[in-house]
Protein backbone atom coordinates (compact mmCIF):
# COMPACT_ATOMS: atom_id res chain seq x y z
CA UNK A 1 0.00 0.00 0.00
CA UNK A 2 1.39 3.39 -1.06
CA UNK A 3 0.16 5.48 1.86
CA UNK A 4 0.98 8.74 0.09
CA UNK A 5 -1.70 7.98 -2.50
CA UNK A 6 -4.40 8.24 0.20
CA UNK A 7 -6.29 11.35 1.21
CA UNK A 8 -5.65 12.86 4.64
CA UNK A 9 -8.95 11.54 6.04
CA UNK A 10 -8.29 8.04 4.65
CA UNK A 11 -4.84 8.09 6.25
CA UNK A 12 -6.31 9.27 9.55
CA UNK A 13 -8.70 6.30 9.56
CA UNK A 14 -5.93 3.81 8.83
CA UNK A 15 -3.70 5.26 11.56
CA UNK A 16 -6.61 5.18 14.06
CA UNK A 17 -7.43 1.55 13.17
CA UNK A 18 -3.82 0.44 13.49
CA UNK A 19 -3.43 -0.59 9.83
CA UNK A 20 -0.46 1.74 9.59
CA UNK A 21 1.39 3.84 12.17
CA UNK A 22 1.92 7.59 12.18
CA UNK A 23 5.68 6.96 12.21
CA UNK A 24 5.45 4.85 9.04
CA UNK A 25 3.37 7.49 7.27
CA UNK A 26 5.68 10.30 8.38
CA UNK A 27 8.73 8.36 7.19
CA UNK A 28 7.00 7.71 3.85
CA UNK A 29 6.38 11.46 3.48
CA UNK A 30 9.99 12.28 4.36
CA UNK A 31 11.26 9.69 1.87
CA UNK A 32 9.07 11.12 -0.87
CA UNK A 33 10.20 14.66 -0.13
CA UNK A 34 13.83 13.53 -0.33
CA UNK A 35 13.09 11.81 -3.63
CA UNK A 36 11.27 14.74 -5.30
CA UNK A 37 12.49 18.00 -3.75
CA UNK A 38 15.33 18.38 -6.22
CA UNK A 39 12.73 18.52 -9.01
CA UNK A 40 9.97 20.58 -7.37
CA UNK A 41 11.46 22.72 -4.55
CA UNK A 42 8.24 22.74 -2.53
CA UNK A 43 9.88 23.20 0.88
CA UNK A 44 12.00 25.87 2.55
CA UNK A 45 12.65 23.70 5.62
CA UNK A 46 12.02 20.04 6.42
CA UNK A 47 12.19 19.05 10.10
CA UNK A 48 12.90 15.30 9.91
CA UNK A 49 13.81 14.55 13.54
CA UNK A 50 11.08 16.75 14.99
CA UNK A 51 8.44 15.26 12.66
CA UNK A 52 9.37 11.69 13.61
CA UNK A 53 9.33 12.62 17.32
CA UNK A 54 5.85 14.16 16.90
CA UNK A 55 4.69 11.02 15.09
CA UNK A 56 5.97 8.77 17.87
CA UNK A 57 4.24 10.90 20.51
CA UNK A 58 0.87 10.93 18.78
CA UNK A 59 1.14 7.20 18.00
CA UNK A 60 1.50 6.45 21.71
CA UNK A 61 -1.64 8.48 22.44
CA UNK A 62 -3.58 6.58 19.75
CA UNK A 63 -2.36 3.21 21.03
CA UNK A 64 -3.44 4.23 24.52
CA UNK A 65 -6.99 4.50 23.16
CA UNK A 66 -7.16 8.28 23.10
CA UNK A 67 -9.49 9.75 20.45
CA UNK A 68 -7.76 12.90 19.21
CA UNK A 69 -9.13 13.95 15.80
CA UNK A 70 -9.82 12.50 12.33
CA UNK A 71 -6.35 13.66 11.22
CA UNK A 72 -4.31 12.53 14.23
CA UNK A 73 -0.90 11.29 13.13
CA UNK A 74 -1.26 12.59 9.57
CA UNK A 75 1.68 14.71 8.25
CA UNK A 76 1.05 18.32 7.22
CA UNK A 77 3.11 21.10 5.65
CA UNK A 78 2.79 24.75 6.73
CA UNK A 79 3.26 27.77 4.46
CA UNK A 80 6.37 29.65 5.51
CA UNK A 81 4.53 32.81 6.58
CA UNK A 82 3.00 31.12 9.65
CA UNK A 83 5.06 31.25 12.82
CA UNK A 84 6.11 28.11 14.66
CA UNK A 85 7.91 28.68 17.92
CA UNK A 86 11.64 28.13 17.55
CA UNK A 87 11.32 27.10 13.91
CA UNK A 88 12.70 29.03 10.97
CA UNK A 89 9.95 31.27 9.55
CA UNK A 90 11.23 33.23 6.55
CA UNK A 91 8.28 34.30 4.35
CA UNK A 92 10.69 33.09 1.62
CA UNK A 93 12.60 36.36 2.04
CA UNK A 94 16.25 37.12 2.71
CA UNK A 95 15.22 39.72 5.29
CA UNK A 96 13.74 36.96 7.53
CA UNK A 97 16.21 34.22 6.59
CA UNK A 98 17.36 33.86 10.23
CA UNK A 99 14.06 34.58 12.03
CA UNK A 100 12.85 32.10 14.67
CA UNK A 101 9.64 33.33 16.35
CA UNK A 102 8.85 33.00 20.05
CA UNK A 103 5.22 31.93 19.45
CA UNK A 104 3.14 29.72 17.16
CA UNK A 105 0.32 30.76 14.82
CA UNK A 106 -3.11 29.92 16.25
CA UNK A 107 -4.14 27.84 13.20
CA UNK A 108 -1.01 25.73 13.63
CA UNK A 109 -1.71 25.40 17.37
CA UNK A 110 -5.15 23.97 16.52
CA UNK A 111 -3.54 21.40 14.21
CA UNK A 112 -1.02 20.47 16.90
CA UNK A 113 -3.90 19.92 19.35
CA UNK A 114 -5.50 17.69 16.71
CA UNK A 115 -2.38 15.51 16.60
CA UNK A 116 -1.01 16.71 13.27
CA UNK A 117 2.62 15.93 12.45
CA UNK A 118 4.32 19.03 11.04
CA UNK A 119 6.80 18.02 8.35
CA UNK A 120 8.16 21.47 7.49
CA UNK A 121 7.57 24.86 5.90
CA UNK A 122 6.62 25.31 2.25
CA UNK A 123 8.03 27.69 -0.33
CA UNK A 124 6.02 30.75 -1.34
CA UNK A 125 6.22 34.04 -3.17
CA UNK A 126 8.23 36.43 -1.00
CA UNK A 127 5.91 37.85 1.68
CA UNK A 128 3.03 36.27 -0.30
CA UNK A 129 3.50 38.86 -3.06
CA UNK A 130 3.08 37.05 -6.35
CA UNK A 131 0.99 34.52 -8.23
CA UNK A 132 3.65 32.06 -9.35
CA UNK A 133 6.01 31.21 -6.42
CA UNK A 134 8.86 32.58 -8.51
CA UNK A 135 9.69 35.56 -6.27
CA UNK A 136 10.98 33.35 -3.43
CA UNK A 137 14.50 33.99 -2.09
CA UNK A 138 14.89 30.19 -2.07
CA UNK A 139 14.19 29.69 -5.76
CA UNK A 140 11.09 28.90 -7.77
CA UNK A 141 8.74 26.00 -7.04
CA UNK A 142 7.79 23.92 -10.09
CA UNK A 143 4.41 22.45 -10.97
CA UNK A 144 4.37 18.64 -10.51
CA UNK A 145 2.15 18.31 -13.60
CA UNK A 146 4.80 19.97 -15.77
CA UNK A 147 8.08 21.23 -14.31
CA UNK A 148 8.37 23.88 -17.03
CA UNK A 149 5.31 25.59 -15.52
CA UNK A 150 4.54 27.53 -12.34
CA UNK A 151 2.47 26.02 -9.51
CA UNK A 152 0.65 29.31 -8.95
CA UNK A 153 1.06 31.44 -5.88
CA UNK A 154 1.65 32.65 -3.40
CA UNK A 155 0.90 29.29 -1.69
CA UNK A 156 2.55 27.43 -4.58
CA UNK A 157 4.81 25.34 -2.34
CA UNK A 158 1.84 24.05 -0.33
CA UNK A 159 -0.23 23.25 -3.45
CA UNK A 160 2.68 21.58 -5.25
CA UNK A 161 3.60 19.51 -2.17
CA UNK A 162 0.04 18.13 -2.04
CA UNK A 163 -0.07 17.56 -5.82
CA UNK A 164 3.28 15.73 -5.74
CA UNK A 165 1.98 13.68 -2.77
CA UNK A 166 4.85 14.77 -0.58
CA UNK A 167 2.24 15.51 2.10
CA UNK A 168 -1.48 14.64 2.30
CA UNK A 169 -2.44 18.25 3.08
CA UNK A 170 -1.02 21.68 3.79
CA UNK A 171 -1.95 25.11 5.09
CA UNK A 172 -1.78 28.16 2.86
CA UNK A 173 -2.86 31.79 3.10
CA UNK A 174 -5.07 33.70 0.68
CA UNK A 175 -4.81 37.49 0.24
CA UNK A 176 -6.15 37.75 -3.31
CA UNK A 177 -6.41 34.13 -4.50
CA UNK A 178 -3.22 32.67 -3.06
CA UNK A 179 -4.87 29.39 -2.01
CA UNK A 180 -7.41 29.03 -4.80
CA UNK A 181 -5.20 29.83 -7.81
CA UNK A 182 -2.34 27.41 -6.95
CA UNK A 183 -4.95 24.78 -6.09
CA UNK A 184 -6.35 25.21 -9.62
CA UNK A 185 -2.93 25.14 -11.29
CA UNK A 186 -1.85 22.02 -9.35
CA UNK A 187 -5.11 20.05 -9.58
CA UNK A 188 -5.87 20.00 -5.85
CA UNK A 189 -8.63 21.47 -3.68
CA UNK A 190 -8.30 24.63 -1.57
CA UNK A 191 -10.58 26.71 0.62
CA UNK A 192 -10.32 30.41 1.37
CA UNK A 193 -12.60 30.80 4.43
CA UNK A 194 -14.70 33.85 5.28
CA UNK A 195 -12.55 36.67 6.67
CA UNK A 196 -12.51 36.20 10.45
CA UNK A 197 -13.33 32.47 10.35
CA UNK A 198 -9.71 31.39 11.02
CA UNK A 199 -7.41 33.32 13.36
CA UNK A 200 -4.66 35.37 11.69
CA UNK A 201 -2.59 35.39 14.89
CA UNK A 202 0.93 34.31 13.96
CA UNK A 203 0.41 34.84 10.23
CA UNK A 204 3.02 37.35 9.06
CA UNK A 205 0.85 40.04 7.53
CA UNK A 206 0.78 41.14 3.90
CA UNK A 207 -2.65 42.81 3.63
CA UNK A 208 -4.26 42.65 7.07
CA UNK A 209 -7.83 43.30 5.87
CA UNK A 210 -7.53 40.62 3.18
CA UNK A 211 -5.33 37.76 4.53
CA UNK A 212 -6.95 34.49 5.54
CA UNK A 213 -5.49 31.04 6.34
CA UNK A 214 -7.01 27.96 4.73
CA UNK A 215 -6.38 24.33 3.74
CA UNK A 216 -5.05 22.71 0.56
CA UNK A 217 -5.72 19.00 0.12
CA UNK A 218 -6.70 16.29 -2.36
CA UNK A 219 -10.46 16.57 -2.07
CA UNK A 220 -13.41 18.42 -0.55
CA UNK A 221 -13.75 16.00 2.39
CA UNK A 222 -10.17 16.67 3.46
CA UNK A 223 -10.59 20.45 3.17
CA UNK A 224 -13.84 20.45 5.17
CA UNK A 225 -12.23 18.32 7.90
CA UNK A 226 -9.15 20.55 8.12
CA UNK A 227 -11.24 23.74 8.16
CA UNK A 228 -13.25 22.30 11.04
CA UNK A 229 -10.04 21.82 13.03
CA UNK A 230 -8.50 25.27 12.43
CA UNK A 231 -11.67 27.39 12.75
CA UNK A 232 -11.82 28.92 16.19
CA UNK A 233 -12.50 32.17 17.97
CA UNK A 234 -9.21 33.72 19.07
CA UNK A 235 -9.04 36.68 21.47
CA UNK A 236 -5.50 37.35 20.26
CA UNK A 237 -6.90 38.33 16.85
CA UNK A 238 -9.21 41.35 16.90
CA UNK A 239 -10.74 40.31 13.55
CA UNK A 240 -11.58 36.77 14.71
CA UNK A 241 -15.33 36.17 14.74
CA UNK A 242 -16.98 34.07 17.45
CA UNK A 243 -19.30 31.61 15.69
CA UNK A 244 -20.56 28.15 16.59
CA UNK A 245 -21.36 26.96 13.03
CA UNK A 246 -18.12 25.04 12.47
CA UNK A 247 -19.50 21.61 11.58
CA UNK A 248 -18.28 21.68 7.98
CA UNK A 249 -18.13 17.89 7.53
CA UNK A 250 -21.90 17.80 8.07
CA UNK A 251 -22.17 19.62 4.73
CA UNK A 252 -20.61 16.69 2.85
CA UNK A 253 -23.96 15.75 1.29
CA UNK A 254 -24.46 14.76 -2.34
CA UNK A 255 -27.59 16.84 -2.82
CA UNK A 256 -28.01 20.15 -4.64
CA UNK A 257 -31.69 19.84 -5.55
CA UNK A 258 -33.20 23.33 -5.70
CA UNK A 259 -29.89 25.07 -5.02
CA UNK A 260 -29.73 28.38 -6.93
CA UNK A 261 -26.43 28.84 -8.75
CA UNK A 262 -25.41 32.12 -10.38
CA UNK A 263 -22.87 32.20 -13.23
CA UNK A 264 -21.32 35.70 -13.62
CA UNK A 265 -21.21 36.51 -17.36
CA UNK A 266 -18.40 38.95 -16.59
CA UNK A 267 -16.12 35.98 -15.81
CA UNK A 268 -16.44 34.43 -19.27
CA UNK A 269 -15.59 37.36 -21.52
CA UNK A 270 -12.37 38.42 -23.16
CA UNK A 271 -9.13 36.80 -21.98
CA UNK A 272 -10.38 33.43 -20.77
CA UNK A 273 -8.98 30.34 -22.50
CA UNK A 274 -11.52 28.26 -24.43
CA UNK A 275 -10.69 25.06 -22.51
CA UNK A 276 -11.18 26.78 -19.15
CA UNK A 277 -14.52 28.28 -20.19
CA UNK A 278 -15.77 24.96 -21.60
CA UNK A 279 -14.86 22.85 -18.56
CA UNK A 280 -16.21 25.30 -15.98
CA UNK A 281 -19.54 25.65 -17.81
CA UNK A 282 -19.66 21.86 -18.16
CA UNK A 283 -19.27 21.59 -14.37
CA UNK A 284 -22.22 23.96 -13.95
CA UNK A 285 -24.29 21.66 -16.20
CA UNK A 286 -23.37 18.68 -14.00
CA UNK A 287 -24.82 20.45 -10.97
CA UNK A 288 -27.85 21.44 -13.04
CA UNK A 289 -28.42 17.78 -13.94
CA UNK A 290 -28.31 16.99 -10.22
CA UNK A 291 -31.23 19.36 -9.63
CA UNK A 292 -29.64 22.78 -9.12
CA UNK A 293 -31.13 25.83 -10.81
CA UNK A 294 -28.38 27.48 -12.87
CA UNK A 295 -28.67 31.00 -14.28
CA UNK A 296 -26.31 33.54 -15.82
CA UNK A 297 -26.26 37.11 -14.50
CA UNK A 298 -24.19 40.30 -14.58
CA UNK A 299 -22.08 40.75 -11.46
CA UNK A 300 -20.70 44.17 -12.52
CA UNK A 301 -17.66 46.05 -11.19
CA UNK A 302 -15.37 43.13 -12.12
CA UNK A 303 -13.03 45.39 -14.09
CA UNK A 304 -12.45 47.54 -10.99
CA UNK A 305 -11.46 44.66 -8.70
CA UNK A 306 -7.81 44.43 -9.80
CA UNK A 307 -6.93 48.15 -9.36
CA UNK A 308 -8.85 48.39 -6.07
CA UNK A 309 -7.19 45.25 -4.73
CA UNK A 310 -3.63 46.20 -5.61
CA UNK A 311 -4.02 49.71 -4.19
CA UNK A 312 -5.43 48.43 -0.88
CA UNK A 313 -3.09 45.42 -0.58
CA UNK A 314 0.00 47.47 -1.44
CA UNK A 315 -0.98 50.23 0.98
CA UNK A 316 -1.37 47.71 3.80
CA UNK A 317 1.87 45.97 2.79
CA UNK A 318 3.85 49.21 2.91
CA UNK A 319 2.65 49.67 6.49
CA UNK A 320 3.07 46.04 7.58
CA UNK A 321 6.57 45.63 6.16
CA UNK A 322 7.83 48.82 7.80
CA UNK A 323 8.75 46.72 10.86
CA UNK A 324 11.50 44.89 8.94
CA UNK A 325 14.32 47.37 9.46
CA UNK A 326 17.28 45.32 10.70
CA UNK A 327 16.85 46.45 14.32
CA UNK A 328 14.49 44.06 16.07
CA UNK A 329 14.85 40.78 14.14
CA UNK A 330 15.81 39.32 10.80
CA UNK A 331 18.62 40.23 8.43
CA UNK A 332 20.83 43.28 8.96
CA UNK A 333 23.33 44.62 6.43
CA UNK A 334 26.96 44.06 7.45
CA UNK A 335 28.35 47.50 6.56
CA UNK A 336 26.65 50.82 7.26
CA UNK A 337 27.57 54.34 8.34
CA UNK A 338 24.60 55.40 10.48
CA UNK A 339 21.09 54.32 11.48
CA UNK A 340 19.37 55.71 8.38
CA UNK A 341 21.98 54.09 6.13
CA UNK A 342 21.48 50.77 7.97
CA UNK A 343 17.71 50.90 7.36
CA UNK A 344 18.21 51.70 3.70
CA UNK A 345 20.86 49.06 3.00
CA UNK A 346 19.10 46.35 5.03
CA UNK A 347 15.84 46.80 3.13
CA UNK A 348 17.59 47.20 -0.25
CA UNK A 349 19.50 43.95 0.28
CA UNK A 350 16.78 42.06 2.17
CA UNK A 351 13.67 42.61 0.01
CA UNK A 352 13.25 41.26 -3.52
CA UNK A 353 12.07 43.28 -6.56
CA UNK A 354 8.35 42.41 -6.31
CA UNK A 355 8.18 43.30 -2.62
CA UNK A 356 9.97 46.61 -3.27
CA UNK A 357 7.55 47.34 -6.13
CA UNK A 358 4.50 46.88 -3.90
CA UNK A 359 6.00 48.80 -0.97
CA UNK A 360 6.69 51.74 -3.29
CA UNK A 361 3.19 51.56 -4.79
CA UNK A 362 1.66 51.42 -1.31
CA UNK A 363 3.73 54.30 -0.03
CA UNK A 364 2.74 56.35 -3.07
CA UNK A 365 -1.04 55.81 -2.72
CA UNK A 366 -0.86 56.66 1.01
CA UNK A 367 1.21 59.80 0.48
CA UNK A 368 -0.09 63.32 0.95
CA UNK A 369 -1.90 64.51 -2.15
CA UNK A 370 -2.63 61.01 -3.47
CA UNK A 371 -4.41 59.43 -0.48
CA UNK A 372 -7.87 60.66 -1.53
CA UNK A 373 -7.27 60.16 -5.24
CA UNK A 374 -6.24 56.52 -4.93
CA UNK A 375 -6.57 54.87 -1.52
CA UNK A 376 -9.91 56.35 -0.47
CA UNK A 377 -11.33 55.71 -3.94
CA UNK A 378 -10.17 52.08 -3.72
CA UNK A 379 -11.91 51.68 -0.35
CA UNK A 380 -15.15 53.06 -1.81
CA UNK A 381 -14.81 50.63 -4.73
CA UNK A 382 -14.27 47.78 -2.25
CA UNK A 383 -17.58 48.70 -0.57
CA UNK A 384 -19.37 48.74 -3.95
CA UNK A 385 -17.95 45.30 -4.82
CA UNK A 386 -19.24 43.98 -1.49
CA UNK A 387 -22.66 45.43 -2.29
CA UNK A 388 -22.65 43.78 -5.72
CA UNK A 389 -22.00 40.39 -4.09
CA UNK A 390 -24.65 41.00 -1.43
CA UNK A 391 -27.18 41.73 -4.18
CA UNK A 392 -26.18 38.55 -6.04
CA UNK A 393 -26.58 36.42 -2.91
CA UNK A 394 -30.11 37.73 -2.41
CA UNK A 395 -30.97 35.70 -5.51
CA UNK A 396 -28.40 32.87 -5.54
CA UNK A 397 -27.13 30.41 -2.94
CA UNK A 398 -23.71 30.14 -4.57
CA UNK A 399 -21.79 31.65 -7.47
CA UNK A 400 -19.75 29.50 -9.82
CA UNK A 401 -16.94 30.51 -12.17
CA UNK A 402 -13.32 29.92 -13.16
CA UNK A 403 -10.42 30.42 -10.73
CA UNK A 404 -8.07 31.86 -13.35
CA UNK A 405 -8.42 32.73 -17.06
CA UNK A 406 -5.68 30.22 -17.96
CA UNK A 407 -4.11 27.01 -16.74
CA UNK A 408 -0.56 26.99 -15.31
CA UNK A 409 1.74 29.42 -17.11
CA UNK A 410 5.27 28.72 -18.27
CA UNK A 411 8.02 29.63 -15.81
CA UNK A 412 9.24 33.18 -16.39
CA UNK A 413 6.19 34.37 -18.37
CA UNK A 414 4.71 36.50 -15.60
CA UNK A 415 7.91 37.83 -14.05
CA UNK A 416 8.80 39.59 -17.30
CA UNK A 417 5.43 41.38 -17.24
CA UNK A 418 4.15 42.09 -13.68
CA UNK A 419 0.94 43.64 -15.03
CA UNK A 420 0.09 40.36 -16.75
CA UNK A 421 0.60 38.58 -13.42
CA UNK A 422 -1.71 41.04 -11.65
CA UNK A 423 -4.45 40.63 -14.29
CA UNK A 424 -4.38 36.85 -13.77
CA UNK A 425 -6.03 37.46 -10.36
CA UNK A 426 -9.16 38.95 -11.92
CA UNK A 427 -11.55 36.19 -10.70
CA UNK A 428 -10.11 35.78 -7.19
CA UNK A 429 -9.37 39.21 -5.68
CA UNK A 430 -13.02 40.30 -5.40
CA UNK A 431 -13.66 37.50 -2.91
CA UNK A 432 -11.02 38.88 -0.53
CA UNK A 433 -12.25 42.46 -0.98
CA UNK A 434 -15.75 41.29 0.01
CA UNK A 435 -14.51 38.95 2.79
CA UNK A 436 -16.34 35.95 1.31
CA UNK A 437 -15.53 32.22 1.36
CA UNK A 438 -14.42 30.44 -1.81
CA UNK A 439 -13.38 26.93 -2.78
CA UNK A 440 -11.28 25.89 -5.75
CA UNK A 441 -11.56 22.33 -7.02
CA UNK A 442 -10.45 20.63 -10.24
CA UNK A 443 -13.10 20.18 -12.94
CA UNK A 444 -11.17 18.94 -15.99
CA UNK A 445 -8.06 19.25 -18.12
CA UNK A 446 -6.95 21.52 -20.95
CA UNK A 447 -5.46 20.45 -24.30
CA UNK A 448 -2.02 20.14 -22.66
CA UNK A 449 -3.35 17.78 -19.97
CA UNK A 450 -3.09 20.45 -17.28
CA UNK A 451 -5.76 20.68 -14.56
CA UNK A 452 -8.48 23.35 -14.72
CA UNK A 453 -9.96 24.71 -11.51
CA UNK A 454 -13.45 26.01 -10.88
CA UNK A 455 -14.41 28.32 -8.05
CA UNK A 456 -17.54 28.20 -5.91
CA UNK A 457 -18.36 31.24 -3.77
CA UNK A 458 -20.92 31.67 -1.00
CA UNK A 459 -22.10 34.49 1.21
CA UNK A 460 -20.12 35.29 4.36
CA UNK A 461 -19.96 32.43 6.89
CA UNK A 462 -21.91 30.07 4.64
CA UNK A 463 -19.05 27.67 3.94
CA UNK A 464 -21.49 24.78 4.42
CA UNK A 465 -23.49 25.56 1.25
CA UNK A 466 -20.29 26.06 -0.72
CA UNK A 467 -18.85 22.75 0.53
CA UNK A 468 -22.11 20.91 -0.24
CA UNK A 469 -22.08 22.09 -3.86
CA UNK A 470 -18.38 21.26 -4.28
CA UNK A 471 -18.87 17.80 -2.75
CA UNK A 472 -21.87 17.10 -5.01
CA UNK A 473 -19.80 17.94 -8.09
CA UNK A 474 -16.92 15.80 -6.84
CA UNK A 475 -19.26 12.85 -6.24
CA UNK A 476 -20.56 13.07 -9.81
CA UNK A 477 -17.27 11.61 -11.03
CA UNK A 478 -17.04 14.18 -13.81
CA UNK A 479 -13.45 14.91 -12.83
CA UNK A 480 -11.27 11.83 -12.56
CA UNK A 481 -8.43 12.26 -10.11
CA UNK A 482 -5.42 10.35 -11.50
CA UNK A 483 -4.96 7.04 -9.71
CA UNK A 484 -1.36 6.32 -10.68
CA UNK A 485 1.79 8.37 -10.67
CA UNK A 486 2.22 7.62 -14.37
CA UNK A 487 -1.13 9.28 -15.13
CA UNK A 488 0.14 12.35 -13.30
CA UNK A 489 3.42 12.41 -15.20
CA UNK A 490 5.33 12.05 -11.90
Amino acid sequence: MDVMRLTAVELGRKIASGEVSSVEVTQAALDRIEQLEQDYNCFVTVEKEQALAQAEAVQKRIQAGETISPLAGVPVAIKDNMCIRGGLTTCSSKILSNFRPAYTAEAVVQLQKAGAVIIGKTNMDEFAMGSTTETSYYGETKNPWDITRVPGGSSGGSAAAVAAEEVPYALGSDTGGSIRQPAAFCGVTGIKPTYGRVSRYGLIAYGSSLDQIGPLAKDVTDCATILELISTHDKKDSTSVNREDRDFTAALIDDVKGMRIGIPRDYFGEGIEADVKEKVLAAARVLEEKGAVVEEFDLSLVEYAIPAYYIIASAEASSNLERFDGVKYGYRTEEYTDLHNMYKKTRSEGFGPEVKRRIMLGSFVLSSGYYDAYYMKALRTKALIKQAFDKAFEKYDILLGPVAPTTALKLGESLSDPLKMYLGDIYTVSVNLAGLPGISLPCGYDKHGLPIGMQILAKAFDEQTMIRAAYAFEQSGSYKRPTTLTERGL
